[in-house]
């Protein structure tokens, strides 16, 4: 899965000590971690994260996911639109179901904003946008694209027209995801609800579907993660990980500073008072900083194990001609 286009300049190119890493006989699986122990991976992630700059080129991530964000929501709930008729009742679930996610003042911003395009907009000019908006959105994955390269050592030789095709198609893919997420969630809910109430096990029924639907969610995170990060660096050779250590690091991280994020705006309202009606949208930058943040860390996790992978089985290889 690593690229033969390595980078052989700059700080990135002594991760670890493989002379050669255009062979493709490493181990299959990521979660043998090249033989590197868990504190010993944690170590080179901490350093790489300084050496290629990831916490600088999250924050272009950031501007990037806004810029996206607005046009992606429209495109969320034109889906919505196709397949249910109660579209009022659909949206509020949906900015219901987010607002668990997204922090208060970013979701209100979010919320806002949308309901505001919504009333300005005429029916024709808003579907005539829709396509407008998805190729706006893609933006956001045509720099996450750029910024996995850094993080997995590889230059981009793919044409500019190749490059937005699959950011294009990557967006799709995941609005899809989210799109299928958001419907098991808010459809099962209706359905739980319904047989709960015909069976007389409403609460129970209820509270175990919640438990389900958090998996479901979390498992749909984990492959919108396997899809990025097998089309979105330009590896010349890929192999397909349902779940892998840099997707499950990523995911994890996401949860873990977005609920901090949430812990700490519901004790503190510095943001609103600082900043006033701005407060919305530094919170939402800050959220999308966590998450371009959790994606290139969990890219930098498997690229080191790929890295790690191959210099151990070249090590192997020399044994046995030694031998």
């Amino acid at each position: 899965m690593i690229d033969s286009t390595l980078r052989s300049d700059g700080p990135q190119a002594d991760k670890l000590p493989a002379a050669n890493l255009q062979t493709d006989t490493r181990p299959r699986s990521l979660w043998s971690l090249g033989n590197l122990g868990w504190w010993e991976l944690t170590k080179l992630v901490w350093c790489e994260i300084g050496k290629d700059d990831l916490d600088n080129r999250a924050y272009e991530l950031a501007y990037n996911f806004l810029v996206a964000a607005f046009p992606l929501l429209l495109f969320l709930m034109a889906l919505f639109g196709l397949v249910a008729g109660k579209r009022m009742e659909l949206r509020a679930d949906l900015f219901e179901f987010l607002a668990q996610i997204i922090p208060p003042l970013a979701y209100d911003l979010l919320a806002n904003t949308v309901d505001q395009i919504i009333k300005s907009s005429g029916g024709g000019k808003l579907t005539v946008g829709l396509i407008l908006a998805l190729i706006a959105g893609s933006s956001g994955t045509t720099q996450l694209m750029w910024t996995l390269n850094v993080a997995y050592q590889l230059r981009e030789t793919r044409s500019w027209i190749k490059v937005h095709l699959i950011s294009l198609g990557l967006t799709l893919v995941i609005l899809l995801l989210v799109f299928s997420a958001l419907l098991i969630v808010l459809a099962g809910g209706y359905i739980a609800e319904a047989l709960g109430s015909r069976m007389g096990l409403g609460s129970i029924l209820v509270a175990g579907w919640k438990a389900l639907q958090a998996v479901i969610s979390v498992g749909i995170v984990l492959l919108a993660y396997a899809v990025v990060y097998y089309f979105a660096p330009n590896h010349k050779t890929r192999r397909w990980h349902w779940i892998s250590p840099g997707a499950t690091v990523g995911v994890a991280l996401w949860l873990a500073a977005s609920a901090a994020l949430r812990f700490y705006l519901h004790f503190s309202g510095s943001y609103s008072t600082v900043y006033g009606s701005l407060g919305g949208v530094i919170i939402l930058l800050l959220w999308f900083y966590v998450t371009g943040f959790a994606f290139l860390v969990g890219g930098e996790v498997n690229s080191l194990i790929e890295h790690a992978n191959l210099a151990d089985q070249q090590a192997q290889d020399q044994k046995r001609i030694l031998a």
